[in-house]
């Protein structure tokens, strides 16, 4: 039977609008049926997310195309929420569901109100860890921490001489660096700087938050940061902060397990204002933290008092917004409750409706399921977008040697489960402070069995820098012609190398750039820049034989990403091509040649 049935939930004219809608958006759904067996009925049976008993629309015949019968029904739902469907099909040979492969298909009703900001569409975000990027001279930045202050460009620690790993070497980035590396990341075209976490801390990452209302002393003050939204703005920049809500230091002036802080803190007593803030098993060591890191004691969000000194009036996201940051990227957002979330979100857009949030979600976040919940994040009131990990997958396993049609089923999947408006501001990220460096990953060297010491000192050879190079080149520009905000991770445009955290967290080397790869990103950017509505605009996939072509249509042209990840050269048939935006130069002709391993741009009709 399955055989006889054509539906595509991607094709509008078996389902328009594509993808998700607006509450009380009318849409169509039709299904195609082949002569060969006898159909008495056809139903469309949509179920709320999390309800047994569909709501059940009967689809009338409309028409008749040589040997396919077509169904036809038209659908309004005007309940915000996740919802799935299938197909029952009534035959002579009893009911039959038509589903997709292994489950039902899916769409989001969103709140009709819902709207992202247009600002960071079509931009460029940078992503800093903030003590590795550039030192600036600053008297107001000053190393009092316990640990040790490292010259630049000198390697990090993986494990203290008793084998513990604490993060406490530092090297001194500060906002001062920054500030004068703004004319820099103004030429590489970005628009948002995206900065690991700035509170005052007693670790190098900072995600161990020991005070919320002060810089880390290290950074700067906050007239440094101050002066850093003022310098960022005047270019066109703005500032993204990691908000780091799910947990706070051990080392803090809530907690105060080390006495560092004047403050009565949890771990010291009962009578704390901030006991309630923590769920203690045996008083005092014993204590609920994340994912069983005794630095960071996790946050009971049942606490009034700690959610009210986030996002209520006058709190932390107040605070900060007001002072000119922009947008939040809220760590581990999977971990908080969502009526937080939403609370959050009210204190981001009280200050600026066009202020961003950004969420950390791995996997598909339209139907992510976290701790037995089913998560709302694209319904209206909680997030904007998300780091965009499924299209990291896809990128690196696509340029590593993976199939054409594996990227765009991955990347459709994406585009079809995400209202448009957050699809447009998702985080398209290759790599991160969390994962090894896209240019290790690239080189395709098995580092299985070798040790954390064996990684950090290796480096590629020439020919594996290289080789590694070619592929990340195609990387990065699929990266940035993919739906969403490209995210460079620190000194990628640069080249740089290294495995999981903390070889991935290194110093940025400014006396030994590649500029050749500096001059590809400084390329993308400009790409961002002038193909605004290109980038911004429709998604879709073109198939000639092995290439994989990413299709973005805006009202006056479309670009075409053409990737050709074999050996082999192949050759690319667009009539319509106008002009090749990597090489600058004009086309002329019908067909072009693209190279094993290359990756070409083409702007035309």
């Amino acid at each position: 039977m399955k055989e006889l049935i054509y539906f595509d939930s991607r094709n509008p004219h078996c389902k328009s609008p594509f993808g998700s809608v607006e509450q009380d958006r009318e849409m169509t759904f039709k299904i195609f049926v082949k002569d060969g067996v006898y159909v008495s009925d056809v139903e469309l049976h949509i179920y709320e997310d999390g309800a047994d008993i569909p709501y059940v629309f009967r689809m009338s015949f409309n028409c008749k195309r040589g040997d396919e019968s077509e169904y036809i029904v038209k659908v309004n739902i005007n309940k915000v929420g996740l919802y799935w469907y299938r197909f029952l099909f009534k035959t002579e040979n009893g009911e039959y569901q038509y589903r997709r492969e292994g489950d039902d298909f899916q769409f989001t009703v969103y709140d009709k109100r819902y709207v992202t900001p247009d600002w960071i569409k079509g931009g460029v975000i940078y992503h800093i860890f903030v003590d590795r990027f550039c030192k600036g001279q600053d008297k107001s930045a000053v190393f009092n921490k316990n640990g040790v202050l490292k010259q630049w460009g000198e390697e990090v620690t993986i494990v203290d001489s008793d084998g513990v790993f604490r993060a406490n070497d530092f090297y001194g980035g500060n906002f001062q660096g920054i500030i004068d590396k703004l004319p820099y990341l103004k030429k590489l075209g970005v628009t948002l700087l995206y900065l690991s976490p700035i509170f005052k801390s007693s670790s190098n990452h900072r995600y161990d938050t020991g005070d919320y209302e002060m810089i880390d002393e290290l950074l700067g003050d906050e007239q440094s940061f101050a002066l850093l939204i003022k310098k960022a703005s005047e270019m066109g920049i703005y500032i993204m902060l990691d908000g780091v809500f799910n947990h706070t230091g051990a080392d803090s002036k809530y907690f105060n397990k080390f006495g560092s802080y004047p403050t009565l803190g949890a771990y010291q007593s009962k009578q704390s204002q901030y006991y309630d803030w923590y769920d203690f098993y045996n008083f005092p060591d014993e204590y609920h933290c994340w994912w069983g890191i005794t630095v960071t004691p996790t946050v009971s969000q049942r606490a009034k008092s700690f959610r009210d000194m986030i996002s209520g009036e006058g709190g932390i996201i107040d605070k900060w917004t007001k002072l000119g940051v922009k947008g939040w990227r809220l760590d581990v957002v999977d971990e908080l409750r969502e009526d937080f979330v939403v609370d959050i979100r009210e204190a981001v857009k009280r200050n600026g409706e066009d202020n961003l949030l950004i969420g950390e979600v791995w996997e598909d976040a339209s139907n992510k399921v976290a701790y037995s919940y089913r998560r709302h994040y694209f319904q209206g009131k909680e997030l904007d977008g998300v780091m965009n990990y499924p299209f990291k997958e896809a990128v690196l396993s696509f340029v590593m040697g993976g199939s054409a049609v594996g990227f765009e089923n991955t990347v459709m999947n994406i585009v079809e489960n995400y209202p448009k408006q957050s699809l447009d501001v998702t985080m398209n990220l290759i790599d991160s402070h969390d994962t090894a460096r896209a240019l290790s990953v690239l080189s395709g060297v098995d580092m299985s069995g070798t040790d954390k010491a064996y990684r950090r000192d290796f480096v590629l050879s020439k020919e594996g820098y290289d080789f590694a190079k070619r592929r990340l080149v195609m990387a990065s520009a699929l990266q940035f012609i993919l739906p969403g905000v490209p995210s460079i991770y620190y000194g990628d445009e640069q080249g740089m190398e290294g495995y999981e955290d903390p070889l991935c967290r290194r110093t940025l080397d400014w006396d030994n750039i590649d500029k050749d790869l500096l001059s590809h990103y400084t390329k993308l950017g400009d790409i961002r820049k002038n193909y605004k509505a290109q980038v911004c605009g429709d998604t879709y996939f073109e198939r000639q034989g092995d290439l994989l072509i990413l299709c973005r249509k805006g009202k006056k042209g479309i670009l075409k990403a053409v990737a050709n990840n074999t050996i082999n050269s192949q050759t690319f048939y667009y009539p319509n091509a106008k002009k090749e935006l990597l090489s600058g130069e004009k086309t002329s002709g019908e067909c072009f040649d693209i190279s094993g391993g290359e990756i070409k741009i083409f702007f035309g009709n």
